[in-house]
């Protein structure tokens, strides 16, 4: 059997780092990246699994909303990525979205984003920082992370101005920060459907964070054995 295909999306030029390292992650647990840019359109290439990269924050106009602050967007890789996110949904592919990638995920089922989060830190800095210096807790219940990171709380880094508000249809929340503000979401109906705040693929030197890209790759091949019988 080929190995599985998993598609690796972002901008149209950079992020070269966070794009390898996700690559050399999904090379390490025998999958082929699929490098994907704005200029590609997804129904020309095939793909088993999905990992949707972070980067700019979503522009609100994708939920229906009036923009709050005047980052720089991304329309181009929005369409993109919200392309991707709906034929992998469509086709039941395994998914994973990071830190915007989760964002989007989570517009594309209907749900919303906090503009802006300086407001809604207590307990946390609104410092970004690559390295695990944040804490993330785990909602209690039998959820595909508790599996993945098999911890109650451990440390993950943070990289975001944005956030999930409003949950979409079908997703359900499955770890917040100490700031109770959303950090990961699933969709408990998928064997593999899950967003997360933080940024794993510069935590490869964590077991528990290399999880995340292993049951991807095992998702995205049994989802290949299942379609091709």
């Amino acid at each position: 059997m080929a190995k599985p295909v998993i598609a690796i999306t972002g901008p149209e030029r950079g992020a070269f780092g966070p794009r390898f390292l996700v690559a050399l992650a999904v090379r390490f647990y025998g999958g082929v990246p699929l490098q994907l840019r704005p200029s590609q359109h997804p129904q020309s290439v095939s793909f088993d699994g999905v990992v949707v990269t972070g980067g700019h924050d979503v522009d609100p106009v994708l939920y229906a909303a009036e923009p709050e602050v005047h980052p720089k967007y991304d329309p181009e890789r929005d369409k993109l990525e919200m392309a991707v996110i709906k034929q992998a949904l469509q086709q039941r592919k395994p998914l994973l979205g990071i830190c915007r990638g989760a964002q989007l995920l989570n517009v594309s089922r209907g749900g919303n984003l906090h503009q802006q989060l300086k407001e809604h830190r207590y307990k946390t800095s609104h410092r970004w920082t690559v390295l695990p210096l944040k804490t993330l807790c785990l909602e209690e219940g039998n959820s595909l992370l508790a599996k993945l990171l098999h911890c109650q709380r451990c440390k993950i880094n943070s990289l975001h101005n944005q956030a999930i508000n409003q949950v979409g249809d079908g997703l359900k929340v499955v770890a917040r920060d100490l700031d109770q503000l959303v950090q990961a979401i699933e969709d408990p109906s998928y064997p593999y459907l899950l967003g997360v705040q933080w940024h794993p693929e510069f935590l490869l030197f964590m077991r528990r964070q290399r999880h995340l890209f292993k049951a991807l790759v095992a998702a995205a091949r049994q989802q290949q054995a299942g379609g091709s019988e």
